[in-house]
């Protein structure tokens, strides 16, 4: 069993990490703005914000793994740098004799290279708010990508280009920076098999200091 402190539990995503964290017998704390959202969730609810770095210490202290799945909402992209960030510098403020939690996040599929060689986002006919949002996550990772795992060790999991919600199947197939596509040229993945595998990876930690994605 681990000890997961989870921000965003509330979203999409969220939602379905801590219900499968939950039935697999792990101890969550989601760390929200309104806790009253979660009041019949199961999990402890904790009053916090991922963009301040000291609510993310306060959050991380004690836990064994730190995942966040905050997006911005309808707000700007750039809060997922911030958030990021935070992230980092809450968990660094730990001391040198505690223990410092592991760091999920939760990326963006736009910096994975499609099977024809240029990025998801430099696809055509993309909106430009979903352009920008993929710009977003892809400047959390290369922040992520500066962190020395020593230090802190993290992990991002770049969902399909298709995520929504759906059916769990409990299957998926993994890849690293390139896009994982289906025989009909199709990249998919429900969110509740999103979360499995973001759980299953809580479990495994196998790809510390790595961006990882799936898709079916």
């Amino acid at each position: 069993m681990a000890k997961i402190a989870l921000f965003g539990a509330t979203g999409t995503i969220g939602t379905r990490v801590l219900r499968e964290a939950l039935d697999r017998g792990h101890e969550v704390t989601a760390v929200v703005r309104d806790p009253a959202k979660l009041a019949d969730s199961g999990a402890e609810v904790m009053l916090g914000d991922v963009l301040d770095p000291h609510s993310v210490a306060e959050a991380a202290a004690g836990q064994d793994v730190v995942v966040s799945a905050v997006g911005p909402g309808g707000g700007d992209p750039a809060v997922l740098v911030t958030a990021a960030k935070s992230l980092i510098g809450g968990v660094c403020t730990l001391g040198p004799d505690v223990p410092r939690p592991r760091v999920v996040v939760v990326g963006g599929a736009g910096s994975l290279r499609t099977p024809q060689g240029p990025l998801v986002s430099a696809e055509p006919g993309i909106p430009e708010p979903v352009r920008a949002l993929m710009q977003a996550h892809a400047e959390a990772l290369d922040f992520l990508r500066t962190v020395p795992v020593e230090e802190v060790s993290w992990t991002c999991l770049s969902p399909a280009a298709q995520v929504a919600p759906g059916t769990r199947t409990g299957t998926y197939r993994l890849g690293l920076d390139d896009l994982v596509v289906e025989e009909d040229g199709l990249s998919r993945i429900s969110t509740e098999d999103y979360a499995v595998a973001l759980v299953d990876e809580i479990e495994r930690d196998g790809h510390p200091g790595k961006r990882f994605t799936v898709g079916y």
